[in-house]
Formats: C-alpha cells, sequence, structure tokens
C-alpha cells in the first residue's frame, strides 16, 4: 500500500497507469472472489484504498491547479 506522500513524488501520468494496473488487478480478483479461488481476501481492500488515494492525490493536484491559474 503506497502512502499518499510517496505517491506526491510521481508524475500524473505514473499515477494514470498504476491506477490501470490497479484497476486490472481487481477486475482479476473480482473473478477469483466469483469463483471461490481468492486466497487473500483482504487484496480486494486493498486495492480499493490505493485506487481511491491515488484518486485524492490527483483531484487534489486538480484542485491547487485551478487556483493557481
Amino acid at each position: 500500500m503506497a502512502k499518499a506522500a510517496d505517491l506526491r513524488s510521481k508524475s500524473v501520468d505514473q499515477l494514470n497507469e498504476r491506477v490501470l494496473e490497479l484497476k486490472k488487478e481487481q477486475f482479476n480478483l473480482r473473478f477469483q472472489k466469483a469463483s471461490g479461488q481468492l486466497e487473500n481476501t483482504a487484496r480486494v481492500r486493498q486495492v480499493r484504498r490505493e485506487i481511491a488515494t491515488i484518486k485524492t492525490v490527483l483531484g487534489q493536484r486538480v484542485k491547487s491547479a485551478q487556483k493557481e491559474a
């Protein structure tokens, strides 16, 4: 799980790429859960929260950019 401070040091492209990776992982986890093959159930929550953290950081950047303009 990435910390928000670590995420703030990354570029917007890197963050968007990470969200895409996490969305793919989330998709695969949902299929594993539906078929009864999911072993680490806590990972679903971790992925969901990391996506939310990244989206929060991206939103903060947009908001700060709007204030500067």
